[in-house]
């Protein structure tokens, strides 16, 4: 089996911290209850080159803080590279906004009409021992700096994003968000 296949096998399905999130309340510590669905799309692009080797995803994240669901969809690309694998993202396709765009609401795309994110620096996740980690630093505008650190094995994904306006953390949390499959 090809490392992009075992990495795919770990980070496709349903996932939440339910655990983490229990535990945290147990505690006191404010923290998102938090929903993952990865679905693989390759069947809903038209065009894919004739010897295309990549892997489309819908990633759909949920977050629910005080009663209040936010939804957060990307449409990421997985390809195996000499040095790991590799995930760059896509903008979400135009007929789509944050609201709607979801595997199950996602009609034929053209592959020709996929624009890779002007603002996303691609990750690379490289494999030890089955366990993937990896990330990236990406300059969203002059002040604004997303940092991505995740680690999957097939017992969790932990995803750490923040996100720092002139050096400030606006967004994210001292622990990483701990998924655990649920399908």
């Amino acid at each position: 089996m090809s490392k992009l296949n075992t990495f795919l096998n770990i980070i496709t399905g349903r996932f939440n911290n339910k655990e983490q999130y229990i535990n945290m309340r147990e505690k006191g510590i404010e923290y998102p209850f938090a929903e993952h669905v990865n679905t693989v799309c390759n069947n809903k692009i038209l065009n894919l080159p004739k010897d295309f080797k990549g892997v489309f995803m819908v990633e759909e994240s949920y977050y629910t803080t005080n009663s209040q669901t936010h939804s957060s969809p990307h449409l990421f690309l997985f390809t195996e590279e000499e040095n790991g694998i590799k995930l760059t993202s896509y903008e979400i396709p135009e007929k789509y906004n944050k609201q709607n765009f979801s595997y199950e609401n996602l009609s034929l795309i053209d592959f020709n009409e996929l624009k890779l994110s002007s603002k996303f620096t691609p990750a690379i996740f490289v494999e030890k021992d089955g366990v993937f980690e990896g990330g990236s630093v990406s300059m969203f505008s002059p002040v604004l700096k997303f940092t991505l650190s995740e680690r999957f094995s097939n017992e969790s994904l932990e995803v750490s994003e923040t996100m720092e306006v002139n050096g400030k953390r606006t967004f994210g949390y001292d622990e990483p968000i701990i998924y655990k499959r649920i399908d």
